[in-house]
């Protein structure tokens, strides 16, 4: 971890490729690990988790889901950097980490490494496995969304990003898309994706990440409730 010491903490590691943070702190107690990434952003935590071995994943994500803060005092292998930006800070330590923060970063990584986790998280404790599923949002999970939702991310992705994105999507979605479409843009649409060729699984994920990244966007402007999100909204 001396490669960042002088640099302004977070936001030093923010501006590192994953590449360079997972060299960094690989050999790190995984606990340590789960505490630089709840401080990460999401994506670039993402790409540091799936940088590491299997087995250090699947512990370090269970270290985020169930992350309580941490007292400075204890992380006395990191630099004195990032002990400074974590010092006096427990009101804003005691919002990072947790079932959330463990979802955005499981929904940000390929569909291979996320189902791994998922499976071993099943079977080391079935409960949070769960909590992190009912948290996350998946492209599936976008025939779930109703009407007005549909549209509304509709109108912010192009036609051909979807076209993409559904790519031996489940039907059950591809017709929801479909019917939340106007008949000549869904007929168009059906075009599209019947004229592809063979297209690589890393462009078909790119493309359904470019469109949650929208859902999610509009969920935080409050525009419209994911998944199990609304679930508690109406008595």
């Amino acid at each position: 971890m001396e490669a960042t010491a002088g640099s302004s903490g977070i936001e030093a590691l923010n501006s590192l490729e994953p590449s360079s943070i997972a060299e960094l702190i690989s050999g790190e107690h995984p606990q340590i690990i789960a505490t630089i990434l709840v401080h990460l952003e999401r994506d670039r935590a993402a790409g540091v988790l799936s940088l590491l071995s299997e087995r250090l994943r699947n512990d370090v994500v269970i270290r985020v889901a169930t992350f309580g803060g941490v007292q400075p005092s204890a992380l006395h292998d990191l630099t004195d950097t990032f002990n400074s930006v974590l010092s006096g800070q427990g009101a804003k330590r005691s919002k990072l980490g947790g079932v959330r923060t463990a979802a955005e970063m499981l929904n940000a990584m390929s569909s291979q490494q996320e189902t791994s986790v998922l499976s071993s998280l099943q079977e080391l404790d079935a409960d949070l496995a769960q909590r992190i599923k009912d948290d996350m949002f998946t492209f599936d999970n976008l025939s779930e969304l109703d009407r007005e939702s549909i549209q509304l991310i509709l109108r912010e992705v192009q036609d051909a990003s979807w076209a993409l994105a559904l790519k031996g999507a489940d039907d059950t979605l591809i017709n929801h898309i479909l019917a939340n479409m106007p008949k000549r843009a869904g007929d168009l649409l059906q075009e599209d994706m019947e004229a592809q060729g063979p297209v690589r699984i890393s462009v078909i994920e790119s493309e359904r990440k470019k469109i949650l990244a929208v859902a999610r966007r509009l969920a935080d402007k409050g525009e419209i409730i994911l998944g199990g999100n609304g679930k508690d909204e109406y008595v």
